[in-house]
């Protein structure tokens, strides 16, 4: 659940998801909160027949869940905090989710550079016992050979992803001849790549909407407090208030859940999270330097560094800094500095600077309450805190401490487990196994891919069918079946996306502010294709679907043109640009 301020629109019309909570408001549970782990909560239970409303202030998947490093992984890093069950866990997930979600979440190459033999074999047993440490240092070749040697043994899941390697410096030059020359080593392993995390949550949203009427959910609905009614809600687009009446209420807003049950009366002190921040770079040499993997590592100061090449960009993150949750997470000049030293580190021989970035994010990870443990050792495990709810005797309120992108299944299945004990219920499926979304029969073999390219792209051509199986998994199917090949014309000012593909995307996936539509739905934002001409013709295009006039749709353009530029760093000049990815 994201907080940013979002001005209520004279002219917006009730919803039709709106209109049907307000007809019935009342449900078994009601999630607040739309990010992967409310939404995945909200699947889960709705396989389970609960009648269930999940409620996100924002849009969907707007706050720390857009924000993520784009990685499922098992958190090699973790071992060193000794949590040898998250560890478990998440490489267990990692794998099942590159099968069950093969359209979005893929294996990925991971290189470490190492700069020394030894670094930090003394320090490490003192951070595993004390999560504290003294002077930051880099990990060593042996320090990461052990790490990386039990990371195997967690990992393979009957070979879904290859063992580490190490190479020495005269093969790794050969394969990264642009990398610091200064290296003794690299080692190579694998965990999973997300190239479209806000896609893949809202796959896993479709699915427990299409349980039946039972599962309902709304974006732009805030949570604003408890009557006597039950959740009192608040449409952020119409300004309409109503209330929500349930057994459970689940806060599952991550970052934002202490503030969220404040507003329901309570009092809480479980969350402690740190922001993280990413650049995205616009490098033609920088990116074929990386040779098309991750390079990941540990720079002297203790924090994460990623290198990663995404959607023909590279992404290079993180930070890992307190936060106040009152205040937006934005990433600041300071921190882009930060990252051209990190890159200047690994690749010296490149140049970057700031006219290469063409987008840059910044969230808040869910992270515990943590006190004086330094940021990097605060656990990256989950736990289930139960209370009633102020002032309403049989309601309780579960909200959940913690959580990550990689574990989202298996924590929606602890805390729904939670919630049905609660409500005298016993499960009657699980979701181990379960595809998602356009997962649910992807072809993930050469001859299956050609099969039905072949038997989707009759009319309209197997190029554009292979491009929507790619963005959209299976669920593509559905996409083509409306699209009229002699009019799905590419958009006048991005070749990326056709004009059928946008109003499709609008009718069917919860769009209701334009910036739902090009951070979102789109890659447009993340890649730096933005411009003024094009906001211009997609409000033109989600006006007409949505019944939008004339002062809405020009609304609607400077209010995302004042986001990309305040929260992104993206100015948009009135220039026609065409690009895609």
């Amino acid at each position: 659940m994201s907080h940013t301020s979002t001005s209520t629109h004279p002219t917006a019309a009730e919803r039709p998801e709106i209109a049907e909570l307000r007809a019935r408001p009342t449900a078994q549970v009601v999630v607040i909160g739309g990010g992967i782990n409310g939404i995945a909560t909200f699947r889960d239970l709705a396989l389970q027949g609960v009648d269930v409303v999940l409620v996100e202030r924002d849009d969907f998947v707007s706050g720390a869940s857009s924000a993520s490093s784009h990685m499922i992984h098992g958190g090699i890093r973790y071992l060193e905090n000794g949590e040898f069950r998250l560890v478990q866990e998440s490489v267990t997930e990692r794998n099942a989710l590159i099968r069950l979600a093969p359209h979005y979440v893929k294996p990925l190459q991971t290189t470490v550079p190492i700069f020394s033999t030894f670094s930090g074999i003394l320090s490490a047993p003192l951070r595993f016992l004390t999560h504290r440490s003294g002077k930051p240092t880099e990990r060593g070749a042996l320090l990461i050979k052990t790490g990386l040697t039990i990371y195997d043994s967690f990992s393979r899941d009957g070979g879904s992803v290859p063992r580490h390697r190490f190479l020495g410096r005269t093969r790794t030059l050969a394969e990264l001849p642009k990398l610091n020359p200064g290296v003794k080593y690299t080692a190579t392993y694998y965990d999973a790549s997300m190239h479209d995390p806000e896609r893949l949550a809202l796959d896993v949203l479709h699915d427990g909407l299409a349980t039946g009427s039972h599962a309902r959910a709304a974006n732009h609905l805030e949570a604003v407090g408890l009557g006597a009614g039950g959740v009192r809600v608040r449409d952020r687009l119409s300004g309409a208030e109503f209330e929500l009446a349930a057994d459970v209420v689940v806060n599952t807003s991550g970052p934002w859940t202490d503030l969220t049950n404040e507003a329901l009366g309570q009092e809480t002190r479980f969350m402690g999270g740190t922001k993280g921040s990413h650049i995205v770079l616009d490098h033609p040499e920088l990116l074929e330097a990386t040779g098309g993997r991750e390079i990941f590592f540990e720079h002297e100061d203790g924090r994460i560094v990623l290198i990663y090449p995404l959607k023909g960009r590279v992404m290079v993150g993180t930070t890992d800094l307190e936060h106040d949750m009152r205040e937006p997470a934005v990433c600041t000049e300071a921190e882009i500095d930060y990252f051209f030293e990190l890159v200047a580190h690994v690749f010296p021989d490149i140049a970057v600077d700031r006219s290469q970035i063409v987008y840059r994010f910044s969230g808040v990870r869910p992270l515990p309450r943590h006190d004086d443990t330094q940021p990097g050792f605060v656990s990256r495990d989950y736990r289930i805190e139960r209370a009633e709810a102020p002032g309403r005797r049989g309601t309780t309120v579960l909200s959940l401490v913690g959580g990550k992108w990689t574990t989202f299944r298996a924590l929606a299945e602890h805390l729904a487990n939670e919630v049905l004990e609660l409500l005298g219920a016993e499960r009657s499926r699980s979701t181990a196994g379960l595809a998602i979304g356009g997962g649910a029969g992807y072809p993930t073999t050469p001859d299956a891919r050609r099969v039905w390219l072949v038997s989707h792209g009759d009319e309209l051509g197997a190029a554009r069918a292979e491009e929507l199986l790619e963005r959209y998994g299976t669920r593509a199917e559905a996409l083509i079946d409306e699209l009229e090949p002699a009019e799905d014309l590419v958009l006048a000012n991005h070749s990326g996306y056709s004009r059928q593909e946008i109003a499709w995307l609008v009718r069917h996936e919860r769009v209701a502010r334009l910036d739902d539509l090009v951070l979102r739905r789109t890659s447009i934002a993340f890649t730096g294709t933005a411009t003024l001409p094009l906001l211009e013709e997609l409000a033109a295009i989600a006006g007409e679907v949505l019944g939008w006039n004339a002062e809405r749709r020009s609304a609607e353009v400077q209010a995302t043109r004042t986001l990309l530029a305040e929260r992104h760093g993206v100015e948009l000049p009135a220039l026609e640009v065409s690009g895609a990815q």
